[in-house]
């Protein structure tokens, strides 16, 4: 890669148009989204009774997609902000591509909380009529800081890639060209800016990893702070932040694997890359492991009444198939893949971020649904749909469209702007051949 030339660089690097597969990928999205839309129309005109949702489970697949989401987007303070401060070289091609993950994720972690909402017009009431005594208040701040710095983030490093978009205008089209102007056309690459853009993205990334850190701890103080068997948990902090570094390497491996494939990247995004990312995906999924743990061996040891019945529900009851599947599938074997070398090929390493992804996903799930089922007060005389929860289509629909939404968010990106920095990686290029 020192061989290669500035020019041979740019030209790799810049968006391009889709091909008949690109347009395909785009119309299976949008087509997930319209009818997700549809579902949700239904819903704001017939009432939260077109779910499942009811008086016991008043939380189902909206809160899942909700910690899902929150749990992703913390990739971008991995990739961009922890091993950018560590001086970690490698991950440059990476930072791009962690950083939409982060920003189209908490975008709709914002959205299909509004969605949950029976009255979303009283959305207002969240930052008008708020309480700091209350646990949602506290998610609300950290969503919302965590978004702009995000986005800031990854606005930042983009700007020096503004200049050589706007130099290829003729490659990139008019109303590309619009936008990359609107954003970036202030832009000169001069050593002042250079200087102050370098600096905001330092005091960026030394900001983002408490408020990482703070978002998903929050989430999980919403669970926690409730009195209920298998949410009341001094473990749930460390838990969920642990989980949420998993699934979002596991994203990133995805990612990686994907862009590389379709815009021929083999060049940036090399075999090394996806070695180390593997190697840390066995690391934090060995880390998540031992929090899983710790999270059901004191419970399962105390045996409390009102624990027993949830853990046996996971364990062994209604649950256990999909509880087991993810225990399995998010940590066991990506780890028995990714844990040999030839595991952390290109195509296997690909195999298991999406096992992780899935898997995890099934695990937030799992992590809602149970304890709402299992009351402290016994169910009464109820109607048999109170007892058992199962997504109705509108909410299936509602949560495959939020997560084609955010894979939409990605792929727009990717057309639109380089998914690879193109001067940092021109200027770690010429800083290696200088040394």
């Amino acid at each position: 890669m020192e061989n290669l030339a500035k020019n041979e660089i740019i030209k790799d690097l810049l968006p391009r148009k889709f091909n008949a597969t690109g347009k395909l990928w785009i119309g299976v999205l949008l087509s997930l989204c319209v009818v997700g839309l549809i579902a949700y129309t239904r819903q704001l005109s017939k009432g939260l009774v077109v779910t499942s949702m009811r008086d016991y489970v008043s939380w189902g697949i909206y809160i899942s997609n909700f910690v899902f989401f929150v749990a992703i987007s913390l990739v971008g303070s991995l990739i961009t902000a922890i091993l950018r401060l560590t001086d970690v070289h490698w991950s440059t091609p990476l930072t791009r591509i962690a950083e939409i993950i982060a920003v189209s994720a908490i975008t709709f972690a914002a959205i299909i909380i509004v969605v949950d909402m029976g009255r979303p017009d009283r959305f207002y009431n969240l930052f008008f009529h708020g309480r700091l005594q209350s646990p949602i208040i506290w998610d609300v701040i950290v969503i919302t800081t965590y978004f702009f710095i995000s986005i800031l983030l990854l606005y930042f490093p983009l700007l020096p890639d503004c200049m050589l978009l706007l130099k290829n205008e003729k490659k990139l089209g008019k109303r590309p060209n619009k936008l990359y102007k609107f954003l970036g056309s202030f832009w000169r690459n001069t050593p002042a800016q250079i200087k102050i853009n370098e600096c905001a993205i330092n005091i960026l990334v030394i900001t983002i990893i408490p408020v990482a850190f703070s978002i998903h701890t929050v989430t999980s103080w919403l669970f926690a702070t409730t009195y209920r068997p298998g949410w009341d948990s001094t473990n749930f902090g460390a838990y969920f932040v642990s989980g949420a570094f998993l699934v979002g390497a596991g994203g990133v491996l995805m990612a990686m694997y994907a862009f590389r494939k379709s815009y021929k990247l083999e060049k940036y995004i090399t075999e090394l890359h996806f070695d180390k990312m593997g190697k840390i995906v066995v690391m934090l999924a060995l880390v998540y492991l031992y929090f899983n743990i710790n999270e059901f061996l004191v419970p399962a040891f105390k045996m409390k009444k009102p624990d027993q019945e949830h853990l046996m529900g996971l364990f062994a009851g209604d649950f256990a198939p999909l509880f087991w599947f993810a225990i399995i599938t998010s940590m066991f074997l990506p780890v028995l893949i990714l844990v040999f070398k030839k595991g952390r090929k290109p195509l296997p390493a690909f195999i298991a971020g999406c096992l992780v992804v899935i898997g995890s996903w099934i695990k937030r799930y799992v992590i809602v649904t149970p304890t709402l089922l299992h009351p402290f007060l016994p169910m009464r005389d109820v109607p048999p749909s109170y007892r058992h929860y199962f997504p109705s289509w509108e909410e299936w629909a509602i949560a495959m469209g939020s997560l084609a939404g955010m894979m939409l968010i990605i792929t727009v990106f990717a057309r639109l702007f380089p998914i690879i920095p193109i001067q940092e990686t021109i200027t770690e290029i010429e800083q290696h051949e200088n040394a």
